[in-house]
This record gives structure tokens, sequence and C-alpha cells, in this order.
């Protein structure tokens, strides 16, 4: 009798997640990863990473795959809303999109008419500023700006204005080739996946990475070796770390004389108009000094721990002696007299140009090299380990292992490339040769009154050891680097036809630029570009509310706001900042006349808003990431990409509304209410809408003949690439290719680009340079001192009095270091308030988007504040006691929890997790709201001297980690709900039935 096999059952091994898929950009942050979405009957299945993207290489975290629920959010809004009852009680009626049109074009064209600055637009984290910086300049208000004030203009305008380029997300480590990374600040939220497959790289080859930050979580908890630092100290601990490699001589000499203006010559003149500036011919070319052509070959690379990793441009010389040890003089004699050279234009080529001493040039005047002034300054005891240990919390001996080990992986450890090149001057070299030390920096050191310092301190660091752009190092990411500022500057003149000079937003190149009247005070509502803040280059969006309710300088007419949450979350001072939404004068009118708020969810902003336009989610709309704003490029890449719908709204109806949902992209509305008021650019000659949609406006819309918002595809039939006429196919053309553009740099262009011939020519055919001049990286800066030199009293331009002294202080044009603003101005701050406290947020959730997340909410639906055990005991309290915390501004309750993870002068919590009960369609009794915070009602939105706001002298950047507290237990400790509570929100019942999401797919099945 024969045997019969078994009956195998069919089993699929690999089912299809859905019946279609379709790729797009992620925006559950600001990492913006290519990603797979995958549908069933229309609905969202699954959503994956996409292997094929140049951002994230299909590796997608848990924000990312949860955005399912972001786009299924019970929170999202369905319809334009009219506030029928009083502001911020959220009283609306539901209306048509005409008639919330009309709405607001009326008040946007009366006031167009009569007087564009009384509109006061700001944006949040949009993605879209090429657009709505475009729509502003045309409406011709000079009150725009975005989130960039209160989350890392300190990082962007430090790097901007030292090497045309900064870290954020326009620089990346070389992750392939470094062997000693430094992060410091930098918590899990930007470019969070790309920094994960970096450091797998790093861990795979080796290398050591230092994790600087007073909080050890993510990447800090993977690192080598953890720097608990105190917040708001790591300007200092940069300089002792400088301090040591300039007495050691481990400094890149070669590198510095080649792309850095290290050995300009800088005139010292006391007391003179031109005292500080750059000693210039009179062709206007910086001069250097020099001992005229080299007599010789250059020396090769490598010969020394000083010399460069190539051979582009001047020569350093070793007439003048670099400080080498403690014991020896560190700066040698003045150099007048002594027949040693002559003053050269200072990119002269084969010439040995000196970097310390004091020369006398041919009129007399008398100047010295920059790199004079920064041994002169930073040698200096008081930026010794010793010095700094005890304010820094790092010990004195770590910080120098931590010198020597900078110092053994640049100058020991050298990487050298067989790729040829040539460099700006024409010379030609057979390898790349570079540092393999990169660092990475991020809100941590940004978001403190002495931020901008900061993130300088740190690059002067990289660029004394010859690691910007070079094989190991730090790395510009296209379109960068820019001209040194860049040479956009703020709009403030008004055309004939009402529209601005230029973008609202833009870089100061001295104080001819600022946008003041005629007595010196601002002009913006915002007080962005005024002798208060100059190099406030993204704005203040977070003094736009206390100035527009105090009319300072004068009072607006509409403030309209973009995915702002500016009543909560975003807001410093938050209980005021609900006050003066909506406050009213004696007349019994709203003081802030207007509020037009557009977002796609029910924030706590929403309630305070006159008219709701309602946005839609990311997966149902067209956005641009362009390189005319924040691009997705990598070091060896120039890359853009889009959004396009992959649902349609109409038909993607709330659980618990069976009815469409009747919602328009803001991109649209913004173009369709230009058309409506006439604005230029958005017309037509008969006066109909220029643009169809914000899609059509993606395609058609030239900033310059033949520079769109997209690079790829261009040319009639998309044959060309960056620079091209539209094409009426482009769209098509990234939705046929994953929806991104990549356009690889030639690989003799990929490192110097500063001063790499075949990079500047490639960048200025894509039209990212205006011309392919190399840029010289600035240790020193000229437009800080022409700010000093105001201030003290020369040129046409100078601050009012009131500002003379702030201006003199912090326009210093080498990195300083000062007390953050809080812990100097408080008296007896140090002993009242003994301890820091920060926010980081956590790699699972982005600002408040992430804690309305039905996926995400499972893995935390509250935060605690967490404090050192010994920090604990030092105050009476136990793990999970209910504790007081306390500010110069206010008071709070929260619970406590231990942590080992954290400095124990510094607390901390998660960022965002705390709402306010009945918003966001969260139940009235969910746990964000009984026992989720914010620090933020703890932070004042003002110094406390009550000057000017919390924020960097320099750029404005809100000054979110200068807050000092102290901490006690509550009386009250049984009592389990966090303080302050306000009134809940109106709105209707939170669906309270357990989420079923995916149910009716497993049932098709």
């Amino acid at each position: 009798m024969r045997e019969h096999a078994p009956t195998e059952p069919a089993i699929d091994l690999s089912p299809s997640p859905g019946d279609e898929v379709k790729t797009t950009t992620c925006y559950m942050c600001a990492c913006r990863c290519g990603i797979k979405v995958w549908l069933t009957d229309g609905k969202i299945r699954y959503i994956q990473g996409n292997p094929e993207h140049p951002v994230n290489q299909g590796v997608l975290c848990a924000k990312g795959s949860a955005g399912i629920m972001q786009h299924y959010s019970p929170a999202r809004l369905s319809k334009p809303l009219l506030r029928v009852g009083e502001r911020g009680r959220g009283e609306f009626r539901e209306i048509e999109w005409d008639e919330a049109l009309s709405i607001a074009a009326g008040w946007l064209g009366a006031i167009r008419e009569r007087n564009p600055d009384e509109l006061a637009f700001f944006t949040g984290r949009d993605q879209s500023q090429a657009l709505t910086g475009w729509w502003a300049q045309q409406f011709g208000t000079v009150n725009y700006a975005a989130h960039g004030g209160f989350c890392s203009v300190n990082m962007a305008a430090g790097g901007l204005y030292t090497l045309g380029g900064s870290f954020w997300e326009f620089g990346e480590p070389d992750w392939e080739h470094s062997r000693y990374l430094m992060l410091w600040g930098v918590a899990e939220d930007h470019d969070s996946n790309p920094i994960k497959l970096g450091l797998g790289k790093l861990k795979a080859r080796g290398a050591k990475i230092v994790a600087v930050n007073p909080v050890r979580s993510g990447y800090g908890a993977i690192a080598d070796e953890w720097i608990g630092i105190r917040p708001g100290t790591d300007g200092l601990f940069a300089f002792a770390l400088i301090h040591e490699l300039l007495k050691a001589d481990k400094i890149d000499l070669e590198y510095l004389v080649r792309y850095t203006n290290a050995h300009w010559l800088v005139l010292r003149n006391p007391g003179g108009a031109d005292d500080g500036l750059f000693a210039r011919d009179g062709q206007g070319r910086v001069l250097c000094w020099a001992r005229g052509p080299h007599p010789g070959p250059l020396p090769q690379a490598g010969e020394g721990a000083q010399r460069s990793p190539s051979s582009a441009g001047p020569q350093a010389t070793d007439a003048a002696p670099r400080p080498s040890s403690p014991e020896e003089p560190p700066l040698p004699p003045a150099g007048e007299g002594r027949g040693e050279g002559r003053a050269h234009p200072a990119d002269a080529v084969g010439i040995s140009p000196a970097v310390v001493g004091e020369y006398v040039l041919a009129d007399g005047r008398r100047a010295v090299p920059v790199f004079h002034l920064v041994a002169e300054r930073y040698l200096d005891p008081q930026y010794s380990p010793d010095a700094v240990s005890e304010r820094c919390g790092i010990p004195a001996d770590t910080i120098r292992r931590i010198a020597r080990e900078l110092a053994h992986a640049a100058f020991e450890q050298t990487v050298r490339l067989p790729i040829a090149w040539t460099d700006a001057h024409g010379r030609e070299h057979a390898e790349m040769i570079g540092r393999p030390v990169s660092l990475h920096a991020m809100r941590g050191i940004s978001a403190h009154s002495n931020g901008f310092h900061t993130c300088r301190a740190l690059h002067l660091l990289q660029l004394l050891l010859g690691a910007v752009d070079t094989p190991g190092s730090f790395r510009y990411q296209p379109p960068y680097p820019k001209p040194i500022p860049p040479p956009n500057r703020p709009g403030k003149q008004r055309q004939s036809n009402g529209t601005l000079d230029a973008a609202p937003l833009g870089f100061v190149h001295g104080p001819e630029d600022l946008v003041v009247d005629a007595s010196g005070n601002p002009r913006r509502i915002d007080h962005a570009f005024s002798w208060a803040y100059p190099l406030s280059a993204h704005g203040m969006m977070h003094s736009v509310i206390r100035n527009a309710w105090a009319g300072d300088p004068y009072k607006i007419d509409t403030l309209m706001m973009f995915m702002a949450n500016m009543s909560w979350n975003s807001a410093m001072n938050t209980r005021q900042t609900m006050g003066w939404l909506t406050d009213k004068d004696d007349n019994g009118d709203y003081r802030i006349p207007h509020i037009i708020y557009a977002d796609a969810y029910a924030s706590e902003m929403t309630a305070y808003a006159d008219l709701v336009l309602p946005d839609t989610t990311y997966l149902e709309r067209f956005d641009a990431i362009s390189l005319l704003d924040r691009p997705i490029s990598d070091a060896d890449s120039a890359c853009d990409a889009i959004r396009h719908p992959i649902v349609d709204a109409a038909t993607q109806p709330l659980q618990d509304n069976p009815n469409p949902r009747d919602v328009r992209g803001f991109q649209s509305v913004l173009l369709d209410l230009g058309a409506r008021i006439g604005l230029p650019g958005m017309t037509l000659d008969d006066g109909s809408p220029r643009y169809r949609d914000y899609a059509d406006y993606i395609v058609r819309h030239e900033r310059a003949p033949g520079v769109g918002l997209l690079a790829g595809w261009r040319g009639e039939h998309g044959e060309l690439e960056a620079k091209g006429p539209p094409n009426p196919e482009q769209l098509q053309r990234y939705i046929d290719n994953g929806g991104f553009w990549r356009g690889h740099v030639p690989e003799a262009a990929r490192y110097y680009k500063m001063s790499n011939r075949a990079y500047l020519d490639w960048a200025q055919k894509l039209g990212f340079l205006g011309h392919a001049e190399p840029i010289a990286l600035q240790l020193y800066s000229e437009t800080l001192q022409k700010f000093r030199l105001a201030a003290q009293g020369h040129g046409a331009q100078q601050p009012p009095a009131q500002h003379r002294e702030r201006v003199a202080t912090y326009f210093d044009p080498l990195p300083i270091w000062y007390e953050p603003f809080e812990g100097a101005q408080v008296e007896d701050g140090a002993a009242r308030f003994p301890l820091s406290a920060v926010t980081q947020r956590p790699m699972f959730m982005y600002h408040a988007w992430g804690s309305q997340n039905a996926w995400l909410r499972q893995i935390a639906t509250r935060n605690y504040l967490y404090l050192h055990p010994d920090t604990g005991a030092r105050y009476g309290i136990d793990d999970e006691n209910w504790i007081e915390v306390e500010s110069h501004h206010g008071r709070i309750r929260v619970q406590a929890k231990f942590a080992g993870n954290v400095q124990p002068d510094t607390v901390w919590t998660w960022n965002a997790i705390g709402k306010r009960r009945g918003a966001w369609k969260l139940d009235k009794n969910a746990p964000e709201g009984r026992k989720g915070f914010l620090l933020n009602h703890l932070i004042s939105d003002i110094t406390p001297r009550g000057d000017y706001a919390n924020a960097d002298p320099v750029t404005g950047q809100a000054a979110w980690f200068d807050l000092r507290v102290i901490i006690r237990k509550a009386a009250d400790a049984g009592e389990e709900t966090s303080q302050p509570q306000f009134e809940p929100l109106p709105g209707p019942a939170a669906d309270d039935r357990p989420l079923r999401y995916g149910v009716e797919f497993r049932k098709r099945r």
C-alpha cells in the first residue's frame, strides 16, 4: 500500500501589504524620509521606508510608521470655522470656503491698500518657506518669518557667518571616513534616520563617538563617552579645547591660510573708525603680510602636524614663531622695521603669509593677522581646563584628554583619498587629504542667550583642526557653502507696485541693512533686524504676540499663522500669551483685531482664531522640499523632493462623521487669497489667477529665469536639471522616480567645496552660487566688528543710546562666552535657582503633532520631570514624588522620576507631551492633560530685567534652555494632577471606543 504525502496548506509567506503602493515624502518630523504608502480599497494600509530614497535608504522610525494614525487623527479639522463666541473659548460655526476666503480677502485687501505692515504673517514647521516668504514679499509686509527664531537661528546664522554653511540639516559628518565624532547638544529629532545610519557606520569601523549633552538619551546612549555638561557652558568647553590645542601647537596652519582668513590683517587703531576692520589696498582687496613669492615648491602635504591636507592658495610662514608651550612667549614682537616682507593681497598665490606679529603698512597703519588675535585671546589662562572645569561640570583632566584625542585623530590618523582635484587657483592635486574629526551640533547649544557665539566657538575649533569639508570631517551639503555672509539681504523698501524690494528674511551685512526707521527704532513687529537683534536671519516668532498686543512699534490689524501652536507648546510665558490673544482695549475691541489660523488639526491655538482655515494632512497634498528652502541634499549630491496626494481628502472622513472633509492645502489657499486681492505675480493681466493651485505654482513659477522650486526634469521635455524652462510633466516625473530628484556632485568636487574648482563651477552652473569664486572661511567676523564700531560712535548708522553698550559687548568679531542671561540677571540667581531645566524632543514624537497620535501615545501618554537620584536626595525628594518647580517667572506642579542619565545640576523632561485639556480631540481626562506638563509655564518671554526678549542678543534666538529652577516636595503630595490647569477647551466628546484601525483589512483577508 503506497503512502500519501501529507497535504501542505497554501501559505503566502510574503503577503502584499495592500493592493496599491505609492511613494512620497514623510512629514512626521524634519527628517523628510522617503516612504512607500500601501493602500487597500483606497485606505492607507501600511507605511514603510523607501529603500531607493537618498535620505533614509529604506530606514523608517516609529514616527514615520505611525503616519497612518496622523492621517486618520480624530483631531483633523474638516471645514472652515468662523468664531461665534469669545476668542479663546473655541466656539465656532462651520462655513463654506467661499465665505471663508471672502472674509480673509476682505481683511487682507484692506490692509494692503492701507499699510501692508499691518499684516503679521508667521508660519511654523511648514517646510514651504520658498512660497510663504515670496507671498509676503508680494504682499509687501516686512512682518513675515517662520519658526526658526525659536528653533535654531543661532545654528544657521553662526554657521553661515563663519563657514558659509552650518550644522543642523545643511551639513553632515563624513560618515565614511571620520575617526572621531563629537555630538554637541544633539537630540533625536532632526535628521534622525541619516544620523542613525551614519552612527552605525562609525560604530562598525571602531570610530569614537563623544556625546556632549546634560542628558544622555538616544544617540548619547550609544556613544563611547558621555560628557554631562552643564547647560549653557558648551562655549567654555570648546575654548578650553582650543586653549590646549594652541598650547600643544596642534593647529593646521596650512589649512588656515589656504581656506580661512587666519592670515588677513586686522587694523589696530583703538578709537578709530577703522579699528578692527580688515586692511585693504586701494582696490579694496584684503591684505596679508608675506615674504614675497615663495622661493621653491610648496611642501608636500602631511609633513608635520601643522601641515595642510592640500597645497591651494598661500603657504603659512615660519618667519614668525607660533605659540608652542606655556613656558615660551606665545606671540612675537612687532614686525615693524624688520624688512621681512610686505603687504600682499591675501588671496595671492605662492606667498608665505605671516600668521602672528604686528606690522606697519606703507601708510603707517598697524595691523595684526587674525590668527594673532585668536592665539592672543584663547591662550589666556581664563580658558584653561582648570579655569573652566567647575563651571562646565567637566573634570579638567577630561578636557585635556579630549583635546589630545582630537589632535591624535586629526594629525595622526590622516585620511588620504586617491581622487585627483584642482583647486580654485588652478593647481592640480593627486589626492584628497583630510582630518578625520567631525563635529555635529543642534538645539542644545543654540537655544541659549549665548548660543550664537557658542556655535561660532565650535566652528573655530573645527577650523583650527583643518576639519571642515576635508575627508573625514564635517561636510557641506549642496547648495552650501554660500558666500559669507550670504548675498540676500532682508527686504525693507516697498516698490511702486507695493511689493518689497527683497524677501522679508535675509542676512545683514552691516548696520545699513537693518530694518529700522530714521531714529533707529524697529520697523518689524517682532523687532527682528533691529539694533536689539541685528542678525535675526529667521525672524523672531516668539516675540510677535507680545509686541502685537502692546502695539510695539505699532498696531497691526491681522495676525495670520500657519502650523504654529503659539498659545501652548511653542510659547514662552504661556499663561500671559493666552491673555494677550484675548485681551481687549478700553473700547471692548481685541487688541489684536483679527487672527487667521491654518492647521490640519484642532490644536490649542485653534481656539484663539477668528477664522480657521483647515489644512490637509501630508498624505493629501502637494509639497515641494525645495533647494530654495530646506533641501534634503547629502554631501555627495544635491537632492529635492515632493509630496503628492496619496489619497483624496474628500474620501477620508473623520471616524465619528461620515461626511466628507472639506479641506484645502494652505499653500493653495495662499495663492487663492493672493489672486483675490490682486497681488503681483499671482494674477494675469485680466485679473484672473495666474496659478490654478500650489501644484501648478510648483511647476510654472520661476524665481529667476529657469530657476523654479524643483531642480529635476526641467525643460520642455525634462532633459535639463537645476536650471531650465518649466516642464508641464515635471511633477509626474518626480512621482515616477519615487518622489525625489538627485544630482550627484562630481567625484573630484566632493571635498574642499569652498575652494574646489570643479565644485565651484558645478554649483554656479546649477545656480547655487552667483559666481565661482572661492569662499574664505571666517574665524574673525568683520560683519560683527562693523556693528561694534557703530556702537562706539562710528558710521552713518548708529544704535540708539539704549542699545550701544549691548551691541558693543556682544558683537565681538571673535567668539566669546558669557553667562546666560537668566542666571546672570536674577539677584542671587545661582543660590535661588541652582538647577538648570531643559526639554528634549523624544525620538518617538515630534512637536505636539506626535503626542496626539494614537499609536505613538502607546509609547508615552504623559511626561515626568527627570532628575538624578543624587539631586533627589539633595532636596529630600523620592522617586515619583509630586514636586513644585519654581523659576523667577512662575511655578508648576509635576511628578518627579529618578534617572541616572542626567547631569546632577540639571533636570529635564520631554517636550510637547503635555496638552491643554480638550485640545487635539483627546479625552478631557487624558493623561496628557491631567499629568502631562510644559516647562514653558516657567519660561519668561523677556529677560529678568525686562529690557529685552529672552533671546540671544545677536540673532534673537529664543533662549529656552537658559531656564533656572528650584525644586521642592509638593505640600499636597496625594494630589496626582499637574499644575497649572486651565479651563478645558470645548468641543465634542472624544470617542472612547477602543481603536480598531485595520480590523476591516484582516476581515477581508
